[in-house]
């Protein structure tokens, strides 16, 4: 008889978190144990009807009520309150943690499916980007199991020769370079001189994948593939020299290894997150994700080009913080949140966003991220600095 797993999904109501129950509810091995929201109660409380968790944790403690209200006929024990996250993600009872709580909030949530040993599913890149040294030691301590959920890190995974992450890869292994690419968003070819006109709308209307808000202007802006760098150069213990970033509108190469003999490994699919999804609750084994399967005879030709880091400055400043290290790439993410939740709020024009960011991470002092502290002292500094820029842009 196949063992039960019994999964936590923190953020089940994001994109992620979604297509996460799409592949559980495809096998009977799976269990959905917790379902976690911020303040989506009525996708959380339709999802605890037909999941039935033993948890449903509502970061939102005043809207907990109403959940509750909801849920009377069903068996699911609603919690509340941000603290109530780490309750779930790390109870003796859980088995595999899928972290897709988007930003900042997802860290300590995070950090406690780690270092309770859990098989953690990684798709809040933030919490590496944040705090990727504690953050890897914590996943050592833990003796658990971390597999990237990102399509780039996730392919990376798949094509490395020994794919446990924290180990060093390059040396021994033969591994020459990482290779992410980018699909370079819905503006990859709109003239620089519009980008000062870009609606929230347009900036989420992704031409290739089917994302939540935030994380499309992070693709547009490119600033999600600067946040991606950061996080590869932890999951694999890379030197940022070891890294490059390319341009493939089609996203159908999910990333690639290239190896010191010349060959270079790529992993190939559909862009639909369930195939990562799925690979991490299966692995080492593989399971049906309900993805449409790679038609090759059918494919448009396969484009890549290098990335202009002058009309893409966001990931030029994500690379810059994965040099700096310390508390730059936290304070490089805390300014994106806010910059970004200013544009998405009318406040701030697309092509200003990076400007924010860039003058946010000149006026901080980066120090030594040697503490959970330190790192969230950075962040909160960074969201005020950068939400008075914001106010200044509008007076």
């Amino acid at each position: 008889m196949t063992e039960t797993i019994k999964v936590t999904v923190l953020g089940s109501t994001g994109s992620i978190g979604e297509n996460t129950l799409d592949v559980i509810a495809r096998h009977a091995k799976y269990e959905v144990f917790a379902l976690t929201a911020c303040h989506s109660v009525e996708t959380l409380a339709g999802q605890c009807r037909r999941f039935t968790p033993r948890f449903a944790v509502l970061a939102d403690s005043s809207r907990a009520a109403e959940l509750e209200q909801m849920l009377a006929d069903c068996p699911t024990e609603v919690l509340s309150g941000a603290d109530q996250l780490e309750t779930v993600a790390a109870h003796p009872d859980t088995d595999t943690v899928m972290a897709a709580i988007v930003g900042a909030a997802g860290l300590r949530a995070t950090l406690a499916a780690v270092a309770a040993g859990k098989k953690v599913l990684l798709a809040n890149k933030e919490s590496l980007v944040m705090a990727g040294e504690l953050f890897m030691d914590s996943v050592r301590r833990g003796g658990g199991q971390l597999l990237p959920i990102d399509s780039e890190h996730n392919a990376i995974y798949q094509c490395l020769p020994v794919p446990l992450i924290g180990d060093v890869i390059s040396g021994k292994q033969g591994v020459r370079k990482v290779i992410l690419t980018a699909s370079g968003g819905p503006f990859l070819d709109l003239p620089a001189d519009r980008l000062g006109d870009v609606t929230p709308e347009q900036a989420c209307r992704h031409p290739r994948w089917e994302m939540g808000r935030k994380i499309s202007v992070d693709s547009a802006t490119l600033m999600n593939k600067g946040l991606e760098f950061i996080e590869a150069c932890f999951l694999f213990d890379l030197p940022c020299e070891q890294l490059e970033v390319v341009i493939h509108p089609q996203s159908i190469v999910h990333s690639m290894v290239e190896y010191q003999d010349g060959s270079v490994i790529a992993q190939l699919a559909n862009p639909d997150m369930r195939i990562p999804i799925a690979y991490g609750l299966a692995w080492p084994e593989r399971i049906d994700s309900g993805a449409v399967g790679l038609d090759l005879t059918g494919l448009q030709p396969l484009e890549f080009r290098s990335p202009d880091l002058e009309r893409f400055p966001c990931l030029r400043l994500g690379m810059d913080a994965a040099r700096a290290a310390g508390t730059a790439p936290a304070i490089l993410n805390a300014a994106n949140e806010v910059a970004v939740a200013g544009f998405l709020a009318g406040r701030l024009q697309f092509d200003r966003i990076h400007r924010v960011i860039a003058e946010v991470m000149s006026k901080m002092p980066c120090e030594v991220a040697a503490s959970l502290d330190i790192i969230q002292t950075a962040d909160s500094q960074a969201r005020i600095l950068a939400n008075e820029l914001i106010v200044k842009e509008n007076v």
